[in-house]
This record gives C-alpha cells, sequence and structure tokens, in this order.
C-alpha cells in the first residue's frame, strides 16, 4: 500500500530545495497553499485548537472574517499562474461553511491545482460532495463521538448530527469517485474505549484511511504527555488488532497517538519548510505556517492591497524573519521536516557523490 502520510514528499520537488538557503537568488512559488476561507463553523468543539482559551493557535483570530469571494478567485489565479501543486482548504472555520466554495472547487477542477480539504462533514451533501468526488484529491474529516450522544457533547450540535454524519460518508463513498476519503480520529479519555468500534463503523460507511491523533489539551508537551499516557498502550494494542482484522480491506489505519516532545526548543535559525507550504488566513495575511496563523509573529504581510504572487516575489529576506530558535518556543508541525531539509541542505557538495 502506497503511503499517504510521509516526510519526504518534498524531496518530489529538488529544484525547489535547492532554492530554499538565502544564499540562493531565486525564489520559487510554494509547493503547497492552505487557505483557510473562513473563521465560521456551526460546531463547538471544546478541543478546538482555534477557539480554546488555554492553547496558543489562533490567538488573534476573529471567528467572523472570511475570505472576499472576489480575492478569492484573484489568489487562485495567482496560484495557478505561479505553478502552485496543490490546495489545501482548512480552519479558522470550516471550509464547507464558506458559501462561495462550490463555485471555487468547480474552478479549481478546471485547473491544473490538485485541491483537497478538512471538514466536520455536516455538509458533505449535494452538488459540492459530487464534485469533491469526481476531482477532489481527499478530505479529511474530523471526529471524536461514537454515537449520537457523544457527538452532541463534543460537539455543541443537535442530537442526531452523528448518525447523519455517517450517511453523509456513506454516500459520498458510494458517488465512486477518485476522492480519498479520511477521518481524523481526536482520542482523549472519553472516546479512548471507543476506537474499536468506531474504526469498524468507519470502514463499513465507506471511509478508506483513519489517522488516529491525541487531543491537544495543553500548550505543554508534559501536560500533554501526562494525560495521554495512560492511554498510549491501549491505543497502540487496538489499532494494531484492528489493521490486522482488515489487513485485505482497502483500509488504512495510522497510528498518530505518541508522546508529543516535552522541550520545544529548536536549534536551528531558519524555517525552510514556509517556502515549501505557505498559509492563507480569512483575515487575508499570509502566515508562515498552521502553528502560527493568526499571530503576529507569523505573519509575513497582507493581501488587503496587494496580489499573492507580489507579496510572495516581495523580497525572499521575508522568509527569514521568523526565527525558530527564538521564536518557535512551541509545537511545530513542520520541526522534522525541518530538521531533515537542513541537513540535507547543510550537506557538503563535494562529498555528495559518496552516497
Amino acid at each position: 500500500m502506497s503511503r499517504r502520510y510521509t516526510t519526504y514528499k518534498m524531496f518530489r520537488f529538488p529544484e525547489k530545495l535547492d532554492s530554499l538557503p538565502r544564499a540562493c537568488s531565486r525564489l520559487l512559488p510554494p509547493v503547497h497553499v492552505r487557505i483557510k476561507p473562513t473563521n465560521v463553523c456551526a460546531h463547538r468543539c471544546h478541543y478546538c485548537a482555534y477557539r480554546s482559551d488555554n492553547l496558543q493557535l489562533g490567538a488573534q483570530m476573529d471567528a467572523r472574517d472570511q475570505i472576499p469571494e472576489v480575492k478569492m478567485f484573484q489568489i487562485l489565479e495567482d496560484l495557478d499562474e505561479m505553478g502552485v501543486q496543490a490546495v489545501t482548504f482548512s480552519g479558522g472555520g470550516d471550509p464547507f461553511y464558506y458559501k462561495p466554495l462550490l463555485s471555487v472547487v468547480k474552478w479549481l477542477a478546471g485547473s491544473s491545482i490538485h485541491f483537497a480539504s478538512l471538514t466536520n462533514g455536516a455538509k458533505l451533501e449535494g452538488e459540492i460532495a459530487e464534485v469533491f468526488s469526481s476531482h477532489g484529491t481527499w478530505l479529511r474529516i474530523s471526529l471524536d463521538g461514537w454515537d449520537d450522544e457523544s457527538y452532541t457533547r463534543y460537539r455543541g450540535v443537535r442530537v442526531g448530527a452523528f448518525t447523519r454524519l455517517m450517511k453523509n460518508l456513506a454516500a459520498f463513498s458510494r458517488l465512486g469517485g477518485a476522492c480519498h476519503l479520511g477521518v481524523s480520529l481526536i482520542i482523549d479519555e472519553m472516546n479512548v474505549t471507543h476506537i474499536g468500534e468506531l474504526l469498524e463503523r468507519l470502514r463499513d460507511n465507506g471511509v478508506e484511511s483513519v489517522k488516529v491523533s491525541p487531543c491537544v489539551i495543553s500548550n505543554s508537551g508534559h501536560e500533554n504527555n501526562a494525560y495521554h499516557s495512560p492511554y498510549i498502550d491501549l491505543v497502540r494494542e487496538v489499532v494494531a488488532r484492528k489493521a490486522l482484522e482488515f489487513r485485505e480491506d482497502s483500509f488504512e489505519i495510522y497510528n498518530a497517538y505518541h508522546h508529543l516532545d516535552e522541550k520545544f526548543d529548536k536549534k536551528y535559525d531558519w524555517c525552510p519548510y514556509q517556502q515549501m507550504l505557505t498559509v492563507i488566513g480569512a483575515d487575508l495575511n499570509l502566515y508562515s505556517c498552521q502553528d502560527k496563523a493568526y499571530t503576529s509573529e507569523g505573519c509575513l504581510g497582507s493581501l488587503r492591497d496587494k496580489r499573492f504572487r507580489d507579496l510572495w516575489f516581495e523580497s525572499k529576506e521575508n522568509f527569514f524573519r521568523v526565527r525558530p530558535r527564538l521564536d518557535c518556543c512551541h509545537h511545530c508541525v513542520a520541526n522534522n521536516k525541518n530538521l531533515t531539509l537542513i541537513e540535507y541542505l547543510d550537506g557538503e557538495p563535494e562529498h555528495r557523490y559518496f552516497v
């Protein structure tokens, strides 16, 4: 089975990799852009990083923000002309609550850009589901509850929303398109004993892969690990057992439920990965990464009165303002990728032949 989760996708783009260092005068377009079209979401997940008071992410987010439709299409035109390979719609809010999304993905379907989205799945129905099924690369649904009552407790939605979600997943699967349907299963102390039944139900409703991840309960790695440590062996055992049980099916289970780094110190002074993947917020700011979205420290500039292509190519120095050793003493989704990139780029040129 081909791997969907791998650190090494970036090595498919050697020209981009060689352009990353400050010493190289070239600045190439990003390979991948995350767009947060809206900060609106009808769910109220207690652990949501953008709405939890005890988490750093999204500290300056305005829940009312959304990208104006005209501006969205201007951004997409720039991405297409620049040769950007992929766009992922994410939160902020839920991208499927962005009213122009159907027009947006129809436009993308006629372009060379691959597209995907994160969503809670409540609005995965009708024409937009059909367009994603036929033209999208992947969809990933966030999930926590295991039945109607628990789903309501997690998300503050009406009883019955879980049943409707399962129907949406099954209906999307029946469309038969090439779009990969996945689930991000967020684990905490309430649902940890329901993982097995959830995996079975998701498989039966047409889901193709599930990523099992810990709920982040604090900015502190130590506090997160103390919370999740009692359950790590249980989760590992259940995931391994279910993976063996489903081995004849084309159903992938990826176990990302493990200890987090307790120390967020970085020993490097530049972030190469922000030139590979960049983030556009619903506030029309360009951010260095997901972990610094909606923070002043991560803001690379505003698109409010400027085109994306103009801001991107304005100055390569813009991508060296964030200094991880000083500015990123927090969780970083790209840390391992940065470490790999820096080791690769620091290799002695005359010794590259001695593989």
